[in-house]
């Protein structure tokens, strides 16, 4: 099992993409937070508001999700960063039955 962690710049962004990979039985679940972010950017301090959202699918299926997420992110560089995370069993299976 995988934990995506992805920023995104509004709520509207994050569960219009959210809502297709659900829609696409390509994650099971996502839980999404309001978060302060400061980065720099093209050479200046940026501090924004940003949404984070927690995506869980199997590894199979990463790629795919990756590239949906790419597809539908507003960003010029979207952060999606995969972590491998090892679940109780039955939280495991139930992800399995709800992903392709």
């Amino acid at each position: 099992m995988i934990l995506l962690y992805v920023t995104f710049p509004s709520e509207e962004n994050t569960k219009e993409i959210i809502s297709l990979l659900l829609e696409k039985k390509l994650i099971a679940c996502a839980n999404i937070f309001p978060i302060k972010s400061m980065y720099n950017w093209k050479g200046k301090k940026e501090e924004n508001n940003e949404i984070v959202a927690l995506l869980k699918t199997k590894e199979s299926n990463y790629k795919i999700v990756k590239e949906e997420i790419e597809k539908g992110h507003s960003y010029e560089i979207p952060c999606i960063l995969k972590i491998s995370v090892e679940a109780n069993l039955l939280f495991n299976s139930w992800i399995e039955k709800e992903t392709q």
